[in-house]
């Protein structure tokens, strides 16, 4: 498979295949962050769509790789890993303050990327969740999860490039999935573009604006 030039270069591709999409008025562009958001951004000019972000901080993997206790910001709104409800008003041991400071620090970067936005109302959307490529389906089975607490009609998982792993473990996550390549073997997302520099929080905020 012939290398992706760049994040960009990879979502105006993608774009191109999620083309019955566009310019419809229920469809909401939302990008995996940081890697995700310069081919969302593609994908939402393209379909002339909004966008928006899905912060995920990862805090525990309790059964170890391969399992994983998340917080999750998706367009403005808190999603907190039901095992770890309900939350102390005031933490007492190290893992309640641990958490604490998780949630207010995603707290705060949902403020940087999102530059003070207030939440969007996601129920009976189609959703096209963006990523920049998908290696064992962790953070996409995250960002789902916690999507689907806001009830949209539809959830689109998009991505330029996804291991065999990840396709498998997209089956029955997403209500459908556009892929544009399934290279084998994979080793990890970064070595399918020519240049894999991703933006910073400051940076994805410009994309709203």
């Amino acid at each position: 498979m012939k290398r992706f030039p760049n994040l960009r270069s990879a979502g105006r591709e993608l774009a191109l295949k999620l083309n019955l999409c566009r310019e419809r008025n229920d469809v909401v562009v939302l990008a995996i962050l940081l890697g995700g958001a310069p081919a969302a951004h593609e994908v939402a000019n393209h379909l002339r769509a909004p966008l928006d972000f899905v912060i995920i901080r990862r805090l525990f993997a309790p059964q170890g790789p391969g399992s994983q206790i998340c917080t999750v910001n998706v367009a403005g709104s808190m999603v907190i890993d039901e095992d770890l409800i309900p939350l102390r008003d005031v933490p007492s041991t190290p893992v309640e303050y641990f958490v604490a400071d998780a949630i207010t620090e995603l707290k705060r970067r949902e403020q940087r990327c999102r530059r003070g936005r207030p939440p969007i109302d996601l129920t009976g959307k189609t959703i096209i969740l963006v990523d920049c490529g998908i290696r064992t389906g962790l953070t996409m089975q995250a960002a789902i999860g916690a999507l689907r607490t806001k009830r949209p009609a539809k959830i689109i998982a998009a991505v330029p490039v996804a291991s065999e792993q990840g396709r498998l473990a997209m089956a029955g996550l997403a209500d459908e999935f556009v892929c544009l390549a399934w290279p084998e073997p994979f080793g990890h997302v970064g070595l399918w573009y020519t240049d894999f520099s991703r933006p910073d929080d400051e940076t994805v905020g410009e994309l709203l604006e």
